[in-house]
């Protein structure tokens, strides 16, 4: 798809320079040491020679046609430029040059102009405002980066130029190959959507790595980003998401869900596998590059010296894995070849006085052992110590069982503790492509990387439920609200729709009369709950709006009275739906389940148990809607409280498939529904397996319209 712009047979360079220090010289330097291939075409309006390359004044005088155009010229004349490169046959545009939409809006209208001008003329638009790319199989350095990677198998995708000059920097102090680099800046054309895409396809990519601020469209990103992570690995460090913007959140799921649970939302739904840290970006690509999947999350540990390996199983416990219960024959082999110190539990302790053998044979029964899923080889160097042939052993075995097709392998992952003593071995293992960390803590962070990733590889094919519902009156109540411009849905009309997608609502009906009250209360049947309503009042129990346990037609009136006269003292002009009178739900577990609508990916579910797990620890999961069953089962379990649900200490657990039933439900009307931006059922009142989960309270809020221009 992108041919003419990654492995291309010419390349212009307008704007090449003579003078060293200049990025137009820094290109055509870098295209010419890295030994490209194909045509380097540099244009100047002096003509003459650089670098004993023969430079034209204007791609006219060259007279041939071109592939790709890198252009670094000033700003005013960029425009020109792309003409001048279209005019040569380019299709594709590598724009170096800065000063569009990232300073202004007029360079965000010159920036609109030439990328109009490229898509009339099919013509693929890198950049602006970037440092180029790297192709290390094309022998392409088509960037004004001051390295050339050696050959690998990750790709770069980076929306900053300064951290592709950092990510160079890195490979090449740990001497680690790349297969691709981009530098996207502004995206005015193409964008991380488009790269993911392309690099799924390269055989020369195993894994795909980037740094994005922004996603220009969140849709089209996890069609893209899941389609991809179906084929290889992908790690993604996003950062720039703390600024919420945009009007404060009216319910608790707005106020939750943030731009940043957004970005982690569309990466476990795509597969992306997400990095929080620049250090942790590379730590999980080259596990997933250099090492097998594991096939399941039980760790074995070997190592020479107690400590490291008390600090590795409690980083495996903490990340979710399993320390591995070594397997009786495991222990039997290892008791026979180990001193009589050494521990033949899980961690494997082979003692500080530990030979390479000794390693390699901890290694190999670990390796063996069917209980065993994956390995952390640890050292700490001591005067016994010797990390460099230990590193050597351990490579050996390594690669015997990664050539015996009876034995599939297991990743290793090492952890060679120190500096200058272990320095040697990390270089061995570089070479042999095996990750090393320098602490163990790494080491496993980067395998619970691979672990989750395995996990989303395997899960079951996507199949999404459609309820038969009424949509035909939730329409109706929608429009109504539109027409008359109130955003605001009351909790009768919010359970109205509901109740249209067949959730369990309470008996119940909005009163404006006290004598109404009565009459509804004696029709639903005692206890009763009072409510007031209206879009005033979000928090009706903060000002007395909410009375429980109503038991008689006398306390009726006393709680309408008294409601009415509380609201106008409180709140003097807010506006009056009247009071909702309901019967009591059954009591049980209460949970939120809510929805918020993401400007850039769309309808974010969330979950989590109600009182203070949701308004003071934050126990709660998202997921982008559409789901699946078995995603809203994992939506329960992804909670901290989740043994609660289950059933803990004598109590009762809940029906957790009625409750990931009403899950799908609540994804199905927001995907349905493009209008309704925020919704809370706060709480839903759950109970034991066969009974339906009530919607105590409900609260809906609608999206403006935009008028048509």
């Amino acid at each position: 798809m992108l041919e003419k712009l990654l492995t291309p047979a010419s390349i212009a360079v307008i704007g090449a320079s003579r003078k060293p220090g200049k990025v137009g010289h820094a290109i055509l330097a870098n295209l010419v040491d890295a030994g490209f291939q194909g045509e380097v075409v540099p244009v100047n309006p002096a003509g003459g020679e650089i670098l004993g390359v023969t430079v034209y004044r204007n791609l006219e005088e060259y007279g041939g046609k071109i592939d790709l155009a890198v252009i670094v010229v000033p700003l005013m004349a960029v425009k020109d430029a792309v003409r001048e490169a279209i005019g040569a046959g380019a299709r594709a545009v590598v724009i170096i040059t800065a000063g569009f939409k990232e300073v202004g809006e007029e360079g965000a209208s010159l920036e609109r102009e030439i990328t109009e001008l490229c898509a009339s003329r099919g013509v693929r638009l890198m950049g602006p405002n970037c440092l180029g790319l790297i192709n290390t199989h094309h022998k392409m350095n088509a960037s004004f980066a001051n390295r050339m990677p050696d050959k690998g198998n990750i790709s770069i995708i980076s929306q900053s130029g300064a951290l592709c000059t950092a990510i160079l920097d890195w490979a090449a102090g740990r001497d680690l190959g790349l297969a691709k680099l981009v530098s996207i800046g502004n995206k005015a054309d193409l964008d991380e959507t488009d790269f993911l895409t392309a690099f799924a396809d390269d055989d020369e990519t195993k894994v795909i790595a980037g740094y994005l601020e922004s996603i220009a469209s969140g849709d089209a990103f996890v069609r893209a980003a899941e389609a991809a992570a179906a084929i290889k690995p992908i790690v993604i460090m996003k950062a720039g998401t703390t600024a919420s913007g945009g009007k404060a959140a009216s319910s608790h799921t707005g106020s939750l869900a943030g731009a940043d649970i957004a970005y982690g939302a569309a990466f476990k739904r795509s597969g992306v596998i997400r990095a929080e840290t620049f250090e942790a970006l590379f730590d999980y690509a080259t596990a997933l590059a250099m090492q097998p999947l594991p096939k399941g999350d039980r760790v074995a540990i070997i190592t020479n010296a107690g400590g490291p390996g008390i600090m590795a199983a409690d980083a495996v416990e903490n990340m979710g894995l399993h320390v591995a219960t070594l397997g009786e024959g495991t222990a039997t082999a290892l008791k026979a070849k180990l001193p009589a110190a050494a521990s033949v539990g899980n961690p494997i302790d082979v003692l500080g006085d530990a030979d390479p053998e000794r390693y390699a044979m901890a290694v190999k029964a670990a390796q063996e052992d069917e209980s065993v899923d994956a390995i952390i080889v640890i050292l700490a160097p001591q005067a016994m110590t010797s990390p460099a042939e230990t590193a050597r052993t351990v490579l050996e075995r390594v690669r015997m069982v990664e050539v015996d097709p009876a034995s599939p392998p297991k990743p290793v992952l090492a952890a060679f503790m120190g500096g200058k003593d272990v320095m040697p071995a990390r270089q061995e293992f570089v070479a042999s492509s095996l990750p090393d960390y320098p602490a163990p803590e790494r080491a496993i962070a980067a395998l619970k990387a691979m672990v989750d990733y395995a996990k989303w590889r395997q899960r079951p094919p996507r199949v999404v439920t459609r309820f038969p519902v009424n949509r035909r009156r939730v329409e109706r109540i929608i429009a109504r609200h539109l027409r008359i411009g109130r955003l605001q849905v009351n909790e009768a009309q919010a359970k109205e729709i509901l109740g249209a997608y067949d959730f369990s609502v309470p008996a119940g009906r909005l009163c404006t009369t006290v004598e109404e009250a009565v009459e509804v209360a004696g029709g639903v049947g005692y206890p009763v709950v009072m409510k007031i309503s209206s879009p005033d009042a979000v928090h009706k129990s903060d000002i007395g709006g909410v009375r429980l346990g109503i038991s008689d037609a006398e306390e009726v009136r006393d709680a309408f009275d008294l409601m009415m006269m509380r609201i106008k003292r409180k709140i003097p002009d807010a506006r009056l739906d009247g009071i909702y009178v309901e019967t009591m739900c059954t009591p049980g577990r209460e949970v939120i389940i809510g929805m918020k609508r993401d400007p850039q990916f769309g309808p974010m579910l969330m979950f989590g148990l109600g009182g203070i797990f949701v308004e003071v620890m934050k126990d709660v999961t998202f997921h982008l809607a559409p789901i699946t069953a078995d995603e809203a089962l994992q939506m329960l379990m992804g909670t901290r409280s989740y043994a609660l649900l289950k059933g803990a200490r004598g109590h009762a657990g809940v029906d957790l498939k009625a409750v990931a039933g009403t899950l799908q439900r609540l994804s199905q009307l927001a995907t349905d529904f493009p209008q309704i931006a925020e919704l809370d059922i706060n709480p839903l009142i759950v109970g034991e397996i066969g009974t339906e989960p009530a919607v105590a309270d409900a609260r809906i809020t609608l999206a403006e319209q935009r008028i048509a221009e």
